[in-house]
């Protein structure tokens, strides 16, 4: 059974409570920005493991059983109740995290189960590409098996490379950049960016919940 996200981009500004006549002091209180579903529509489990520690164990996740805010504004704690007994992992991450995490950090326990590849043009340094492309020629430089080469983490050492050319084929531990790629999630951050630079990196945050 698959596992899907949902959430709400939420920027915290101040307001001021004008159902009470006599407050006129400004608090913060958090508003809903965005579904996260207008920015991202996918079921990375890599991603989901290196932010939220759901659907893996190979990063130390960044934001994991944070809970569900108890300042969550209304409407996005309407969507996550509504949810019911479907909904669960709930945390959320702040742009201040986002910015201040290490995403050049390898995954700590295990190297990806596909081989990851690397590309590069004539006198360059080989470029991260991605991982489990061209499964039928792999099995060709190591004379196994397609089964074998999908887990081919299981079967060779860290570090084990195979060179076709321009491509490079590599056991690998994925780094927290490669888990979380901005091809997939640079538009939420995209969003968030722009918030914090009027509200800042604290007063933005990415509420989240999973569903199976």
């Amino acid at each position: 059974m698959g596992t899907d996200i949902h959430g709400f981009i939420e920027v915290r500004d101040e307001f001021i409570d004008l159902s009470e006549p006599d407050d006129d002091d400004p608090f913060l209180r958090w508003h809903p920005a965005g579904a996260l579903d207008h920015f991202y529509d996918g079921r990375d489990y890599l991603a989901f493991d290196c932010l939220f520690g759901v659907r893996g164990s190979s990063f130390e996740p960044l934001a994991a059983g944070r809970g569900f805010p108890e300042d969550a504004s209304r409407a996005v704690t309407r969507a996550f109740e509504e949810e019911g007994d479907d909904a669960h992992s709930p945390s959320w991450i702040s742009w201040a995290d986002v910015e201040s995490a290490s995403w050049d950090e390898p995954a700590e326990l295990t190297v990806h189960p596909k081989a990851v590849e690397y590309r590069r043009e004539p006198g360059e340094d080989w470029v991260w590409y991605g991982w489990g492309n061209w499964p039928a020629r792999l099995a060709e430089l190591t004379g196994t098996s397609l089964q074998t080469v999908a887990r081919a983490g299981d079967h060779w050492p860290e570090g084990t490379e195979w060179i076709d050319g321009d491509r490079l084929f590599r056991i690998a531990r994925l780094t927290r950049r490669q888990a979380v790629s901005d091809g997939d999630w640079g538009d939420v951050w995209t969003v968030m960016k722009t918030l914090a630079k009027r509200h800042g990196a604290d007063n933005v945050r990415l509420v989240v919940w999973f569903d199976n």
